[in-house]
């Protein structure tokens, strides 16, 4: 058996009702990639505690299933990360419409030569479309804030397996902001080593709403600026009601 080139890592809490429609997309994008090249690469579903039948559905859908029993986000994608192949490991929510070509460019950015040397990895940028006006007022914040003081948002980030582990994957001990603050580790690597992080811009992947709706506009902005997002990080305490639901 050929050993995967790339792995994608799709962490997932009570998904059922989300992945039918967002994990072919990534599917879709992989076999692609196969296709043009002769080599293969692996979906990987972490179910994190899911007490519906997310593992079912993602195993029906194609994807290979592993378990991560304590609920987080940065552990899941941890778990995914030790169980996965790849060389390249690539990391996209659950409830994320992934672009077509999204392996294949993903692949090629970090292939040994195209940044004078192995690109430590990089991300998608994120297109919201919430239907509030409150909402995309946030949004758009956001989008000043990380244009001004960089990073990336986990819904689609990527880096090699050597990058990664050098760099000791994501804080298990966050519950909020794990992968900013991973992104800005793996970004300082890449100076150091003058192979920088790579943003493809050319491509967006595209989450679902679901928060935007399911929250009034005063919450969403209340749990998810910049200010409160780089609060008590490490408690579960304060972030337990960003987790009592499929969101996280």
């Amino acid at each position: 058996m050929i050993d995967p080139t790339i792995s994608v890592i799709v962490p997932a809490f009570n998904e059922a009702d989300y992945l039918p429609r967002y994990l072919p997309t990534v599917l879709a994008s992989l076999r692609l990639w196969e296709e043009a090249t002769g080599q293969v690469g692996e979906v990987i579903v972490v179910d994190n505690a899911s007490t519906d039948t997310t593992p079912q559905v993602a195993e029906q859908l194609g994807a290979r299933v592993v378990h991560e029993p304590q609920r987080g986000i940065g552990r899941a994608r941890n778990t995914g990360a030790r169980a996965a192949h790849g060389e390249y490991l690539v990391f996209v929510d659950a409830d994320v419409e992934f672009p077509l070509s999204g392996v294949r460019d993903i692949a090629d950015t970090l292939r040994p030569g195209r940044c004078a040397g192995p690109c430590v990895g990089g991300a998608i940028p994120p297109e919201y479309e919430p239907s509030r006006a409150g909402t995309r007022l946030l949004v758009a914040a956001w989008a000043l804030y990380r244009r001004h003081f960089g990073g990336a948002q986990g819904v689609c980030q990527f880096a090699t397996r050597e990058a990664f582990d050098t760099v000791r994957g994501y804080r298990e001990d966050m519950f909020m902001s794990e992968d900013v603050e991973f992104f800005a580790r793996l970004t300082r690597l890449g100076a150091a080593r003058q192979h920088p992080v790579v943003h493809l811009t050319h491509l967006r992947v595209r989450p679902s709403n679901r928060r935007f709706e399911r929250w009034p506009s005063w919450r969403i902005w209340w749990w998810c600026n910049p200010i409160t997002a780089n609060l008590a990080r490490t408690s579960p305490r304060f972030w337990r009601h960003w987790y009592d639901s499929t969101i996280r």
